[in-house]
């Protein structure tokens, strides 16, 4: 039984425990249709990647609270059927957790969720929960994460310390779906460079505060990354068949700041990675990448026209660079970028909102990507989605190039209760 399942079931019979609280029960059920107009970059004979995808979720939410507030609990779980890729239909347990607290504190224990950062087109320093990347592959979906959470209330800022126990594996899309490898990754043979593996345990610690119109934050974390490294897996005639999913021990800093100045909000991530180099050499030899330390950094800002028009609508300007010392575009996507957009707000009683923008490579003027997404209620229950990516790259070396086959109209309905 993994931690996380331990976990799991420590919680419920918690929870069976606790027959006096009042429980509340929410959540939501979906449906989901992805539209590709391109042929899969990597048919074969054998394999076809989707080009309609269809799919449905449920993500059930269930929370107890003692008459006097003092003690919580909450299990939200996750699952998707999809009718294409098999690694895409999934469950997750995203929490399930006990809070209690004090005058001054805050203590956490269980599987949860926590979001750091500020800007919008990636988010450097938000690094405690692994990536649930067959769920979105702007990775902004998460996997629930077991820990123990402290948080301590001063006037000189709010101090967040996370023991983490277990690691979560990143989701990849199988074989017959999108938005993978030219290799398929065998994610069930996953390597780590800690001798303990996904037992492996993580720690981190945030300081944040605000001091009149700036909310800083500042981190460190050592632990398992949660970005892999792929090593390559040879067949019976030393033919590369499969990437196997390395994951290696790092340190970050990490480092974010936004003002909000009248109408502009300034945002700025920043973080600094680093690797024991020569140990990642000495055991796994050439990687086909170098894994060096590095430093990376996310600025801009958002300019809001507020009641454009006389139209009751607001309009944000949005507008980030995005800088990786590696300075490789084989290996990240925003090595020396500029994000340009714009974030509409209709203001109306369905609170549609509409985000748009493009990204672009300043090395490389034939490498962009175009993003859409759109969201609005229908009535009190029902909420409408609506997604779109475009990739363009002419530059077989860049990470984009592997993408380019893999724009998508998403459209998505969710049901809440």
């Amino acid at each position: 039984m993994t931690l996380t399942n331990k976990l799991a079931v420590w919680f419920i019979l918690s929870s069976t425990a606790s027959t006096a609280m009042a429980v509340d029960i929410s959540g939501n059920v979906g449906a989901e249709w992805r539209e590709f107009p391109n042929a899969g970059q990597y048919n074969t004979s054998d394999v076809e990647q989707a080009r309609h995808q269809f799919s449905i979720s449920a993500e059930p939410e269930f929370a107890w609270e003692t008459e006097d507030g003092k003690h919580q609990l909450v299990f939200k779980a996750f699952g998707r059927l999809d009718n294409e890729d098999d690694e895409r239909s999934h469950a997750d347990i995203r929490e399930a957790s006990w809070l209690t607290y004090g005058d001054d504190w805050e203590l956490k224990a269980g599987i949860s969720k926590v979001f750091w950062g500020v800007t919008e087109s990636q988010h450097l320093v938000d690094i405690v929960n692994q990536t649930d990347f067959v769920e979105a592959p702007d990775g902004e979906e998460k996997l629930g994460q077991p820990m123990i959470k402290m948080s301590l209330i001063r006037d000189w800022g709010l101090i967040d310390a996370f023991i983490l126990p277990g690691f979560r594996e990143r989701t990849f899309a199988g074989e017959d779906g999108r938005f993978r490898l030219p290799l398929d990754i065998d994610a069930d043979d996953a390597l780590y460079q800690s001798d303990d593996e996904a037992q492996h345990i993580d720690v981190a610690l945030r300081w944040a505060h605000t001091l009149g119109d700036y909310d800083l934050g500042l981190s460190y974390f050592k632990g398992t990354s949660r970005d892999p490294l792929f090593v390559p897996q040879f067949d019976e005639t030393f033919q590369p068949d499969s990437l196997a999913p390395l994951y290696v021990l790092i340190d970050q800093v990490g480092f974010d700041l936004q003002a909000t100045l009248d109408s502009w909000l300034w945002k700025l991530e920043t973080i600094y990675r680093s690797f024991d180099e020569d140990k990642i050499e000495s055991d796994y030899g050439n990687l086909g990448v170098e894994a060096e330390s590095f430093t990376a950094l996310t600025g801009g800002f958002e300019y809001t026209f507020y009641d454009l028009a006389e139209s009751g609508w607001d309009l944000g300007a949005l507008a980030e660079y995005q800088y990786d010392s590696r300075d490789d575009a084989t290996l990240v996507l925003g090595q020396n970028d500029v994000f340009m957009g714009g974030r509409l707000t209709l203001n109306d009683a369905e609170s549609t909102e509409v985000l748009f923008g493009m990204s672009q490579d300043l090395d490389d003027q034939a490498t962009r990507s175009l993003l859409l997404e759109a969201e609005t209620r229908l009535g009190d229950s029902i909420k409408l989605n609506i997604e779109g990516l475009l990739f363009h790259s002419a530059t077989p070396e860049n990470l984009s190039y592997r993408f380019i086959q893999d724009d998508y109209v998403q459209v998505s309905l969710y049901y809440y209760y």
